[in-house]
């Protein structure tokens, strides 16, 4: 089984997550991809997440009737701080046959030699790094430069159309009265108006 793994806080998820999740999967010819929102991000401290909760409905519809994409709770079940390598190990002792794909967007690159265990995150799966937007791909050159050869080996280059959506602007958005129609599905939009999300948070 071909499995990729697209972490993030999806607060909320919108419809770039998804257009990235699905080229991934067909470029890289994956069986399914896992959404894994994450609980407590190392590199999110300094902002409160909205709950577990309602951050997983939100996927729940997102990708429902869609089977391919799935919804893991294993970083949500998992106390303390949240580590990619801490979930590829767990995901590889539960089912070593299987062949991991974490999925990166490509300017998270550059920030990569310094999570944790990064050697081990390229042992551990192949790095799919997609481009973000309008910006350019590294080129092989540069990802030697960033990473080293033995961890830019590991990665996987992907291109998406350059769709540039970010929750950070959607929870502004929601906060200001503005629309987020077609910026996230209809169901999700929906669902933040029902339950109140975003009017007072960043």
């Amino acid at each position: 089984m071909r499995l990729g793994l697209f972490g993030g806080s999806f607060d909320p998820v919108h419809y770039g997550h998804l257009v990235l999740a699905e080229q991934c999967r067909e470029q890289c010819r994956l069986d399914e991809v896992w959404f894994v929102p994450t609980r407590n991000p190392p590199h999110k401290r300094d902002r409160s997440l909205t709950p577990a909760k309602e951050r997983v409905e939100m996927l729940e519809l997102a990708v429902a009737g869609y089977p391919v994409f799935q919804i893991s709770r294993i970083e949500l079940d998992r106390e303390g701080l949240t580590y990619t390598v801490d979930t590829l190990q767990q995901l590889h002792d539960e089912m070593p046959e299987r062949e991991l794909f974490f999925l990166i967007g490509a300017d998270s690159l550059v920030d990569l030699p310094y999570w944790r265990q990064p050697q081990r995150i390229g042992e551990l799966a192949t790095i799919v790094a997609v481009n973000r937007g309008d910006r350019p791909l590294p080129s092989p050159a540069d990802l030697k430069q960033m990473l080293g050869p033995d961890l830019a080996a590991r990665v996987q280059l992907t291109t998406m159309p350059g769709i540039d959506l970010s929750s950070t602007d959607i929870r502004r958005r929601v906060r200001e009265g503005r629309s987020i129609r077609f910026l996230v599905p209809r169901a999700v939009e929906v669902y933040i108006a029902e339950e109140g999300l975003y009017r007072e948070t960043g």
